[in-house]
């Protein structure tokens, strides 16, 4: 019922801590990969959980797990570290090298600054839905649905209106800086606090194009990233949930959320299902509390392909059990 998860370029795989998304993903995964399917797992999670499942190091580059599979767990840390020494190193390419310094300081403190992490975390992300239908053909992640995607989905008009305003004040600037030049007989050299003003003493180039460039780049980026998010012959969605209160109303509002945003969510799986042959008053009771919950996902989801998994008698931990139960959620026999 299932089936067509696999059959995509990217899939993201959400729903509320602890219901079983990563184990989800993970099982996902490996039927992808058994098919021959070229197949990336991501966690975007910063608790990381894939190398635990797949007893082995992972870590925040591609890795290599089986035939046709493999992970990345993308570390926020990292990122912001990596992102904010690529703005530096960017930004002294543009301005006079007495500002060096400062530009070194007020990065670094923007390195505590709230919304660092995750702004490079979205860079890294855009960056691997663009490996989808190139180097992988289909790259799974494992991630929150709402925060992350709805993020993407607003970036290149946040992008727009910082590109257009930075790149207006420029030209203001420069407008600004030659009629100075012209009362003043003569070039004036860049100061201190001018970061993009030009400097007799530093090569002459187009910083305005080359500024341009940096952040358009960036935005066509994020760009591409909100059409393969909306295109539902390119990505989809899967909702995990537990029959429990707490799940189901996450996951009311992670849908109601994402259908807002004609984000494609195309599959629900209902994880951990008791087994109809559990016996004993304790199962009963935990049983006939279940049954409402059930009842209302099939009501509050009844337009959605649903699947229920039921709870297994042992761990999932290595590939055999990952692929049956990555079989379960397909509902392969």
């Amino acid at each position: 019922m299932l089936d067509h998860l696999l059959t995509g370029r990217l899939l993201f795989v959400g729903g509320k801590g602890g219901v079983g998304k990563t184990t989800t993903a993970a099982a996902l995964a490996v039927v992808a990969a058994a098919r021959d399917r070229r197949c990336l797992l991501v966690s975007t999670d910063p608790a990381h959980s894939l190398a635990d499942l797949f007893g082995r190091s992972i870590g925040n580059r591609e890795t290599a797990l089986a035939s046709s599979l493999w992970a990345l767990e993308i570390d926020p840390d990292q990122q912001a570290d990596e992102h904010l020494a690529t703005v530096k190193a960017r930004m002294k390419r543009l301005v006079h090298p007495r500002s060096f310094g400062e530009i070194d300081r007020q990065l670094d403190l923007a390195r505590q600054a709230p919304g660092t992490m995750e702004a490079a975390m979205l860079e890294r992300v855009a960056e691997v839905m663009a490996l989808a239908g190139d180097q992988y053909d289909q790259v799974i992640f494992d991630t929150a649905p709402t925060g992350h995607t709805i993020r993407l989905l607003s970036l290149p008009e946040v992008m727009a209106a910082w590109t257009d305003g930075l790149l207006g004040h420029r030209e203001r600037s420069a407008r600004l800086g030659s009629a100075l030049r012209h009362l003043g007989g003569g070039r004036q050299k860049g100061d201190d606090l001018s970061l993009l003003e030009s400097a007799s003493d530093y090569v002459e180039g187009s910083r305005d194009d080359q500024l341009n460039e940096l952040l358009q780049t960036r935005r066509r980026k994020f760009v591409r990233a909100r059409d393969q998010l909306l295109d539902a012959a390119v990505s989809a969605f899967a909702l995990v949930l537990n029959p429990d209160r707490l799940s189901v109303l996450e996951s009311i509002k992670a849908y109601e959320t994402l259908t807002r945003f004609a984000v494609p969510v195309t599959g629900i799986v209902v994880n951990r299902v008791l087994p109809t042959d559990a016996e004993g008053a304790f199962l009963d009771a935990r049983r006939r509390q279940e049954a409402r919950y059930l009842e209302e996902i099939d009501r509050v989801f009844s337009r959605l392909p649903r699947v229920r998994v039921p709870l297994q008698p042992d761990e999932v931990h290595d590939m055999e059990t990952l692929r049956r139960l990555g079989h379960l959620i397909l509902a392969i026999d």
